[in-house]
C-alpha cells in the first residue's frame, strides 16, 4: 500500500518536533508499506528548517522519505505564520496531480494541526482514486476559540470550521488523538463509525536511562540526593499553559520541607518564573536549559516525583494525551497530573494522583503525601505507569492500529 501522509509540521528526531508522522511512517515501512511524508520547509515547532531553491524537493530522512514544500519562515503566532500555512495548502493544490501521478497513493492522510489541508488531500485521492483519512491533533477552531478568546465569526475561524466540517463530511475515516472528540466532531458532521482513536506514543529502543546528561545538572542532582531530599521535576515548555507559576508558590509552601524542584526547558514565561523565585527567595528551585530528546529518560530516571500542570481549560473535557505524560508514565516514576480532562490516564493507569489545577496548596498536599508513602508503594505507582504505557503506547502497537484503518474498506 501507498501511504501518503501529509502534515505541515512532520519533523523526525534529527529534524525535532513533531514526531508522531515519523514514527508511524517509519512502523508502517516495516510492515511492507511505501510512506510519503509531506511537510513545510518552514515549521516553528521544528529545530532544523530547510532552505529549498524549488516549491518540491524530495529527501530520505532517517530511513523515511519526505517530500519537502518551500514556505516562507515565520515565527509565533502572527499573519506571518497564516502566510506559511496558505503557500503550504495551495502549492500543494496546485501540484495535487503532479503528486499523485508521482506517487500513485492508495490512501491520502491529511494530517495537521489545522484542517485547510484537507482540500489539497482530497484532490490528490480523487486524481489517485486513494482513500481519504482526516487525521485530528488539535480540534481546531475550537482551540484558538476556546483557548485565544476567538469569536467564531471572526474570518479566518469561519474560514478553519468550514475546511473542518468539509474534513468530516469528505473523509472516509477520522483519526483523532482526543479520546472524546466524537461528541464534539458529531456536531459538525461526523458519523460515529468513522471515529477512531489513536492515542500518541513511545519508542522502546530510544528509552535509554544510561545516557549521561549534562555535568551541572547531573552534579546537583548527586548533591540534592546526599542531601536526603525529594527531588520534584518537570521537563518541558516554559509557558503560562504549562501551570508553573502556581508549582513556584508551591514550593515557598514547602520551603522547610526536604524538598527540591529541578525545572528543565525553555518558554516565553521562564524568565518570569525565574523572577519570581527570586523575589520569594527560595533556594529550593533550579532552572536549567532544555536537554535532547535522548536525554530525557536519564534525567526522569534520576528524579523521584514528575510534575504535569495545564491551566484549567472547557477543551480538555474532550480528553488530552500530552507526549510529556507519556514520557513521565515510561519512567517509572510518581506523576502529579494538575489539570482536568475527559480522560485521566494518571488515573486509569494509577500511576499518580490527579489534582485540582493551579492550586499551589494541593500540590503542597500531595508532595506532602507521596513523601510519607513506603518505598514500595511509590515504586508500584511508577511501574504501573509504565506497563500501561508498554501495552498502550508502543509505536508497535498503536502504529498497525491506525494502519487497520486505513485498510478498512470503503
Amino acid at each position: 500500500m501507498n501511504i501518503l501522509l501529509i502534515d505541515h509540521y512532520a519533523g523526525s528526531p534529527s529534524l525535532g518536533m513533531e514526531y508522531r508522522p515519523y514514527y508511524m511512517a517509519r512502523e508502517w515501512k516495516k510492515a511492507g508499506n511505501n510512506v510519503l511524508i509531506v511537510a513545510a520547509s518552514n515549521a516553528h515547532v521544528r529545530s532544523v528548517q530547510f532552505n529549498l531553491q524549488n516549491d518540491f524537493e524530495k529527501h530520505c530522512i532517517e530511513g523515511v522519505d519526505y517530500l519537502i514544500v518551500k514556505t516562507p519562515s515565520y515565527s509565533g503566532n502572527n499573519k506571518h505564520r497564516i502566510f506559511n500555512m496558505v503557500e503550504f495548502v495551495r502549492k500543494l493544490y496546485k501540484y495535487s496531480k503532479m503528486i499523485a501521478k508521482d506517487f500513485s497513493p492508495d490512501v491520502v492522510i491529511a494530517s495537521s494541526t489545522y484542517p485547510m489541508d484537507i482540500y489539497p488531500a482530497k484532490k490528490i485521492a480523487a486524481y489517485s482514486g486513494a482513500k481519504l483519512i482526516f487525521e485530528v491533533h488539535d480540534l481546531w477552531p475550537l482551540s484558538p476559540i476556546e483557548l485565544g478568546g476567538y469569536s467564531k465569526w471572526h474570518p479566518f475561524i469561519m474560514v478553519v470550521q468550514y475546511a473542518e466540517n468539509y474534513a468530516y463530511k469528505h473523509a472516509s475515516s477520522v483519526v483523532s488523538i482526543w479520546p472524546k472528540a466524537l461528541e464534539y466532531m458529531s456536531m459538525h458532521g461526523l458519523s460515529a463509525e468513522n471515529f477512531f482513536y489513536v492515542p500518541n506514543g513511545i519508542v522502546i529502543e530510544e528509552w535509554n536511562p544510561e545516557k549521561e546528561i549534562p555535568e551541572n545538572l547531573n552534579t546537583l542532582i548527586k548533591q540534592l540526593k546526599e542531601q536526603k531530599k525529594i527531588i520534584l521535576g518537570y521537563a518541558g515548555s516554559h509557558g503560562l499553559a504549562n501551570a508553573l507559576h502556581s508549582l513556584i508558590d508551591s514550593m515557598k509552601i514547602l520551603e522547610k520541607d526536604n524538598v527540591a524542584l529541578i525545572l528543565v526547558g525553555s518558554g516565553p514565561e521562564k524568565e518570569n518564573l525565574k523572577q519570581k523565585v527570586k523575589k520569594l527567595n527560595l533556594n529550593n528551585v533550579y532552572f536549567f536549559p532544555p536537554i535532547s530528546k535522548n536525554l530525557i529518560p536519564s534525567l526522569l530516571d534520576k528524579l523521584d516525583i514528575l510534575y504535569i500542570g495545564l491551566q484549567h481549560q472547557p477543551l480538555f473535557r474532550y480528553g488530552i494525551c500530552p507526549n510529556k505524560l507519556i514520557d513521565y508514565m515510561m519512567a517509572g516514576k510518581p506523576i502529579i497530573q494538575s489539570y482536568k480532562a475527559g480522560v485521566n490516564l494518571v488515573e486509569e493507569a494509577d500511576c499518580g494522583i490527579v489534582i485540582e489545577p493551579e492550586n499551589p496548596n494541593a500540590v503542597v498536599d500531595v508532595v506532602r503525601n507521596l513523601m510519607n508513602q513506603p518505598a514500595e508503594k511509590l515504586k508500584a505507582m511508577g511501574e504501573n505507569g509504565k506497563s500501561y504505557c508498554l501495552l498502550n503506547h508502543d509505536y508497535k502497537v498503536i502504529a498497525p492500529n491506525f494502519l487497520e484503518v486505513l485498510e478498512k474498506p470503503n
